[in-house]
């Protein structure tokens, strides 16, 4: 479950549901590509006697019938987010809402789609059949060919650049909205600590100088002024450990590496870490992402009755990318209100998209998309 994906993001799909999309996607288009072809050719030639009109035009229906068709195939074998086309209303007769279809760019865009998928779908079938006896195809090479044909599926039956950008812009908008609460829920968690905290710390330090102004016991003089220095070390340590929830020490001093080092030995599980993001990214991403390992370590070790735990951090060209895996029961899941959901909040504030695999009985992935641009 993505907690905030990006619009229309390619993920990679599954081997098995992958095989069994090649193997049936061959049957399927073989059938659209010979009737569609049949019915284009007989068509154009009958059209001078008018029966090829209505011959086109159940050709065209069944071009647009077939891509709604195919795009809910490809969604849910091959995981990719095709939404279904919108498609706006026509009035009129049977001419009229056909001359519409014919001018309509999604009508061409999924009949080229239709006509190209046919001779892919031929290799396509042949490693899905090969995938059933060759066991390392099945594994690495269908989804890659599943994830490449997922990539072709959602640019020609897909939004077109017009709506692929107002989506962008929704999804913008709605992580701008939620950074600023994100942003505004730790202003009123930071004034909180300070008010709760270090303000009554120091202001227990005030009344214990200024009762010591007055007495004239050295005694008493000397308790209360003890008193004043425990509550002010206490003071300077809230106002620290305040300072490293906004920004910690370790990490702007040595970087990522070190500061998930850091957290990784303090978690009471055994927790791998691997980290791996030359050039160093910018510090509103490095702070993220150490929040994220930090959150998720606590709620390994309080929540999912783990015992081991892996932390990856690696970074690509325009993003670093941070995993953490355990061997707990599964089941998390990104609730309103819940940590997951602050992180994915946080996240959020640099487009970034926090995604939740947590099947029941283990084990969980968390894993946080944190572009380096924006």
């Amino acid at each position: 479950m993505a907690a905030d994906r990006a619009p229309l993001e390619q993920p990679r799909p599954k081997s098995v549901r992958t095989i069994a999309y090649l193997i049936a996607g061959f049957v399927l288009h073989l059938v659209q590509f010979v009737f569609i072809v049949v019915g284009i050719a007989v068509g154009a030639a009958t059209v001078v006697i008018w029966i090829g009109i209505p011959i086109l035009i159940a050709t065209t229906s069944l071009v647009r019938g077939s891509a709604n068709l195919e795009r809910r195939f490809v969604r849910r074998m091959l995981d990719t987010p095709l939404p279904q086309v919108e498609r706006a209303p026509v009035e009129g007769g049977l001419l009229r809402r056909w001359r519409h279809r014919l001018v309509d760019p999604t009508t061409w865009r999924d009949l080229g789609y239709l006509l190209l998928t046919f001779p892919l779908s031929v290799v396509e079938g042949a490693v899905g059949l090969a995938s059933i006896v060759l066991l390392p195809i099945a594994i690495w090479v269908a989804p890659w060919i599943g994830w490449t044909h997922g990539s072709l599926a959602l640019a020609l039956l897909g939004p077109n650049r017009t709506k692929r950008l107002e989506v962008k812009a929704q999804h913008l908008q709605a992580s701008r909205a939620r950074g600023v609460d994100a942003a505004e829920a730790e202003r009123r968690r930071i004034e909180r600590d300070l008010h709760d905290g270090v303000q009554q710390r120091l202001v227990s330090v005030a009344m214990s100088l200024g009762r010591a102004k007055n007495k004239t016991d050295p005694h008493a003089v000397r308790e209360l002024i003890d008193e004043a220095h425990v509550d002010a070390k206490l003071a300077v340590s809230e106002l620290r450990d305040l300072a490293r929830g906004i920004y910690p020490a370790v990490l702007a001093d040595r970087g990522l590496d070190a500061a998930l080092s850091a957290q990784a030995a303090k978690s009471p599980i055994h927790v791998d870490v691997t980290v791996d993001v030359q050039p160093r990214p910018p510090a509103a991403v490095e702070t993220i992402a150490y929040f994220v390992v930090g959150e998720t370590l606590t709620n390994v070790a309080k929540h999912s009755g783990a015992t081991e735990a892996g932390v990856k951090a690696w970074r690509t060209e325009d993003k670093v990318v941070v995993e953490i895996t355990d061997n707990g029961h599964g089941g998390a899941e990104v609730r309103p209100g819940g940590g997951l959901a602050g992180l994915a909040d946080r996240a959020a504030t640099i487009d970034g998209v926090i995604t939740v695999v947590s099947p029941a009985g283990g084990p969980t992935v968390i894993r946080a998309d944190l572009p380096c641009v924006w």
